[in-house]
């Protein structure tokens, strides 16, 4: 097996329990320096993003799901296609069907794995952009003059259901002062919100949606 006499591999087999250790601190690390000062965007966008996903197949179904999650993936008559230079196959899915994954890594490419591993398919999320953007959203003075400035930024940085501090940290400002913006706009009829687990997702409605079109 290649590099199965490394150093690093004869260290690790000397003491399996030290080097995990030594894995897991490593793991830590890089969980602390490049993801965790982004988890709760990174978490926010692929929750909205499932719970999108979850209203459109129930809404228009798996063709109309599917045809819009990548230029590389179409669903026609019933059957999935992916396109891939990785491998090919076709057949049945088995087991326990497929798994829908959007990633924030994986761009601008889809990945597949099929037998003997649980079917999985990636794709990159929409909206991965705003997982490390802050504090820009361009409003126009029309809906800067009807609803305020920062009530304005507020929503039309929702662009997909989003939660409190993920729009935070977003737009640069505080839960509490988002929170009540929020409230504000949902009152009036402009956001909806939905909850999913401890969390509480916001969105635009169609009176919200017309009025950052018609601005």
């Amino acid at each position: 097996m290649p590099g199965a006499h490394t150093p690093a591999v004869r260290e690790f087999l000397a003491d399996p329990a030290a080097g995990t250790a030594r894995v897991a601190a490593q793991l830590r690390r890089y969980w602390d320096n490049a993801l965790e000062p982004y988890w709760p965007q990174i978490r926010g966008l692929l929750e909205s993003e499932v719970l999108r996903r979850c209203r459109q197949l129930a809404r228009d179904g798996a063709g109309t799901m599917f045809n819009d999650l990548h230029p590389n993936i179409s669903w026609d008559a019933g059957r999935l296609m992916v396109r891939t230079r990785a491998w090919r196959r076709s057949g049945p899915l088995r087991g326990d069907g497929l798994i829908l994954v959007p990633s924030v890594f994986h761009w601008p490419d889809t990945t597949v794995m099929a037998e003997p591993y649980q079917p999985m398919l990636t794709y990159p999320a929409p909206g991965v952009a705003t997982v490390w953007q802050q504090g820009t959203v361009p409003t126009t003075e029309a809906l800067d003059a009807l609803i305020g400035r920062t009530r304005a930024r507020v929503l039309v940085a929702i662009a997909d259901p989003v939660t409190t501090v993920t729009l935070a940290r977003r737009l640069s400002m505080t839960p509490g002062a988002v929170s009540q913006h929020l409230t504000v706009l949902h009152a009036g009829g402009l956001l909806s919100r939905h909850r999913s687990g401890r969390e509480v997702f916001y969105a635009r409605t169609t009176l919200g949606e017309s009025l950052c079109v018609a601005s």
